[in-house]
């Protein structure tokens, strides 16, 4: 059942029972708290209007102002997540944290743009600069108030003994390496796998898109070439911050695969789900722009949403609080979303190096110098500390193998012009019509995207976008030899890549799988071979398919649905297991299996059984009988969807009766499971539940240096949570004790035209301020799957106004 009303003059969604819980309250008290501040940069008297969920909406007498206060607002809720975002960035952290982060900073400077400024910046919107200019203004404006005593320091620069620092523009730009891009880490992880087993041993690790293509080792390469730590400094280069770091012993005593193993985990779940509805299929007659992004989650929240307005501008949406205008959201005319593209964006090369120089490497037949930069990383506490980075003509150098004679490179858009991790998105915020939107995506960088899109007209459209490498003779899965042989040929020209406008189905979803259409010629352009399973965008095409009038509330109740068709397509297969072989916890399990629908409730047995089962032990079940011996720990688990298909179509590899050994296959894995369960949980089968499991509890990384009572008060949770990483509500967990890790921590569903309809939530909460009840007022909400309103217009702003902040330039 579908029922709205108007609460406060916004549109509010009430569940049905039984329903997923949606909530949309009014302010609990009329009363707004009123504040008036100088500040220093500000050209004209403006207001930041924080509503009842600690929504910033920022107005301003010029769009310089805006962001110049999107800059100091984003340093009064998020300061310490975006002085830490800058200090990992630019390779910083041992300046304020002392030596243990020496290592870290000097593989944070190889990632680091070192082009020419100027090319960078005339690759975004012609005001790129400008809006830049002013937000690290903001920025530096509110630090000098915190540095003079006029705001408070927050509690985590206490705990470290630091302080933040001033902003340059181009600090915001020049670091690469927080931008989702692939698939260095799966090239390593194919080269290891080929060089113990072969290449076809590769298969249960990773599915490929489109099916049948083959697997190649490059001309020149030999596999067993590559060091299984080859990518050490990419790891620590992207790594987040930890507050415990590992000695240089314990760094250099840490498994390689291991850590390479866990950066592709990660990676391989974090994704999103968008879609868009055409008006002549909505309930409201209007389009409906729905986009939930998927990353690590965590407090604070990795996005912040914000709202803009200025004379010529006015926008609101979600963006990383560390850029300038917003990622997702709409302004006057336009919605637009965001799904990562798994389009391929960085190469590994191989080098031969010049035995009596190892700082040269044969290309094209020659020895070619490397580029060496010197660099001082400022340390507390100790002497600066001299740094050595190299560069070959692809990128920096990852490590040099003096016995071997071998130097390592990576290639990655990262070190093109025009490519920040979404700042492509500033073409975006005065887009007026579908023509604008197509002109951003041909510009796009980098993450690559889907970007989907609905205007005030009643348009709806798609674009596959991002800064595409051309490769001519090889098709990226692997390493290659860096001698001249595997060069890019430069990026796709515009509308290579493929778009839709005003599609026939009246909607177009997108949730990271492989969706090339039929006719592209995916083996000739190479755009991506390794994507993420269908599961999600499945399940969310044949529900909105079914659906002929999609409200708003339909479209949120998709955003938390829970049932997984990889999940059916697994239990098919279960149903044609025979029971009552192996003991009576499989038989339950079977009986249990084979009755669900694949709902992943928290109160499921069923659902605990098949995620204990398919993520733990079925994979390495698999690889045991499929996969050559020598390459089984490489391949662990294997690749879920790929494990999934060969057992819907098994052969003799896995036994000379295929359809037997899979049952036996089953039976063995699911005992596995059920013995784990029954440990875990007790020894009713019937008392499992997925929720006993599936809990979501965050703790900041600073929290190992609070005291118990402070780091107590810093963490979320716990709380059990629906979902899993193959449902449209995606919550992806840790493999040793199921704790939820990322998953959508903000949700938007756009009413197009009618904007006040609309719908968001940002788990856990606004603010990262320990003291601000916005820290985590929204992660309830986000638990329950629900959602308070997005208030566009002044006067919906306005009517859930909590606090105003009136600002004047300071003399």
């Amino acid at each position: 059942m579908k029922r709205s009303t108007i609460i406060g003059g916004l549109l509010a969604i009430a569940a049905s029972a039984g329903a997923i819980a949606t909530f949309a309250q009014s302010p609990t008290s009329t009363a707004i708290a009123r504040d008036a501040w100088s500040v220093k940069g500000l050209a004209a008297p403006a207001e930041i209007v924080v509503d009842h969920w600690g929504v910033p909406h920022i107005f301003a007498a010029s769009q310089r102002d805006a962001f110049f206060l999107q800059g100091y607002n984003a340093a009064r809720d998020r300061l310490w997540q975006i002085d830490l975002w800058r200090k990992r960035g630019l390779g910083r952290l041992s300046a304020s944290f002392g030596p243990a982060y020496v290592e870290q900073d000097r593989a944070a400077r190889l990632f680091l743009y070192r082009g020419d400024m100027e090319a960078e910046w005339n690759a975004y919107s012609p005001d790129a600069r400008a809006t830049v200019e002013a937000f690290a203004a903001g920025i530096n404006a509110y630090v000098g108030e915190v540095k003079s005593g006029a705001k408070p320091l927050p509690v985590e620069f206490k705990l470290t003994d630091s302080q933040p620092e001033a902003w340059i523009p181009e600090d915001v730009l020049r670091i690469r390496s927080h931008a989702l891009v692939s698939n260095v880490t799966s090239e390593v992880a194919r080269a290891r796998v080929a060089c113990v087993g072969g290449i076809e041993a590769d298969e249960l690790r990773r599915k490929l898109n489109p099916d049948g293509h083959k697997r190649v080792i490059p001309a020149g390469l030999d596999p067993c070439d590559i060091p299984e730590d080859v990518l050490g400094d990419y790891v620590l280069a992207t790594q987040q911050v930890d507050f415990a770091p590992l000695s240089a012993e314990q760094r250099a005593a840490a498994d390689p695969a291991t850590q390479l193993a866990n950066v592709m985990e990660a990676q391989l779940y974090e994704g999103s789900n968008n879609w868009v509805v055409a008006p002549g299929k909505t309930e409201s007659g209007r389009p409906i722009m729905a986009n939930d992004p998927h990353r690590q989650l965590g407090v604070p929240s990795l996005r912040y949403v914000v709202g803009l307005s200025a004379p010529g501008m006015e926008i609101i949406g979600a963006g990383e609080p560390a850029l300038p205008g917003v990622s997702l959201g709409h302004n006057n005319d336009i919605a637009f979303g965001i799904t990562i593209f798994a389009m391929d964006q960085e190469d590994l090369y191989v080098y031969e190096t010049n035995p009596r120089d190892p700082d040269a490497y044969r290309y094209r037949g020659k020895w070619e110098k490397m580029k060496v930069t010197r660099e001082t990383i400022d340390v507390k506490g100790e002497a600066p500390r001299e740094v050595a980075l190299k560069f070959t003509r692809h990128g920096p150098m990852l490590k040099a193998d003096g016995v071997k004679n071998r130097a390592y490179a990576m290639r990655s858009v990262w070190f093109e012009p025009g490519v920040a991790g979404y700042f492509g998105a500033s073409r975006l915020t005065h887009a007026k019509d579908w023509k604008d939107f197509k002109a951003a995506s041909n510009a796009w960088g980098a993450p690559p995207l889907n970007l989907v899109y609905a205007d005030t007209k009643g348009n709806i459209g798609w674009a596959a976008s991002g800064r595409t490498p051309v490769r001519k003779n090889w098709d990226g899965l692997m390493p290659v030899p860096g001698d001249g042989r595997y060069e890019w040929n430069g990026f796709f020209a515009k509308d290579l890549l493929p778009s839709s406008f005003n599609p026939e189905q009246g909607f177009f979803a997108t949730a990271n799988e492989y969706n090339l259409p039929a006719d592209y010629p995916a083996e000739e352009r190479k755009v991506a071979f390794e994507w993420t399973d269908p599961s999600r965008v499945t399940r969310i095409k044949e529900v909105l398919a079914a659906d002929a009038r999609v409200s708003l509330y339909d479209s949120m109740q998709l955003q938390g649905d829970a049932v997984s068709p990889q999940a059916r397509r697994l239990v098919k297969l279960v149903k044609s297991t025979p029971g009552g072989t192996v003991n009576i916890n499989v038989d339950h399990a079977i009986k249990l299996l084979t009755s669900w629908d694949g709902h992943m409730a928290v109160d499921s047995p069923a659902a605990a059984i098949y995620e204990t089962w398919s993520t733990r032990y079925l994979g390495k079940a698999v690889v045991a009988r499929v996969t050559p011996a020598a390459a089984r720990e490489l391949v662990g688990g294997g690749h879920l969807e790929a494990i999934v298909t060969y057992l819907e179509n098994p052969d003799t590899r896995l036994g000379a009766r295929p359809l037997e050994a899979r049952n036996e296959v089953i039976l063995e894995s699911l005992k596995a499971a059920t013995d784990e369960l029954a440990q875990r949980l007790g020894s009713d089968p019937h008392s499992w539940a997925w929720g006993r499991l599936h809990m979501a509890k965050w703790e900041p990384a600073i929290g190992v240096l609070a005291d118990p009572q402070l780091r107590a008060q810093m963490t979320i949770g716990p709380v059990a949570t629906p979902g899993s990483a193959s449902t449209p509500r995606a919550q992806s967990y840790r493999a040793s004790d199921f704790g939820v890790t990322a998953g959508a921590s903000v949700r938007f569903v756009i009413d197009v035209g009618a904007w006040d309809n609309s719908m968001m939530i940002n788990t856990p909460g606004q603010s990262a301020d320990l003291g601000s009840r916005h820290y985590r007022d929204l992660f309830p909400i986000w638990a329950e799957g629900g959602y308070v309103p997005l208030a566009f217009s002044r006067e919906a702003v306005d009517r859930v106004a909590s606090r105003i902040i009136k600002l004047a330039p300071a003399n």
